[in-house]
């Protein structure tokens, strides 16, 4: 999956980008707690452990199942 899949997964559950460093966008929840980061450039793949660590941060790994 790509780095530009995974913020559209993530502003599609109402995440909004909160802050910028570099390749590093930080995003936050309106109603969840905590932060997610995600690192790279939008064209390159997302490591699979990176991605599993993404979703499980944002509460999306229990609704994609095991298609990540």
């Amino acid at each position: 999956m790509k780095v530009k899949q995974v913020i559209r997964l993530l502003e599609e559950d109402g995440w909004y980008q909160a802050r910028t460093r570099g390749s590093h966008r930080q995003f936050k929840h309106p109603s969840k707690s905590g932060t997610v980061t995600v690192s790279g450039k939008p064209s390159i793949d997302v490591p699979p452990g990176t991605l599993n660590s993404i979703l499980k941060q944002a509460g999306l790994k229990e609704q994609r199942g095991d298609q990540s």
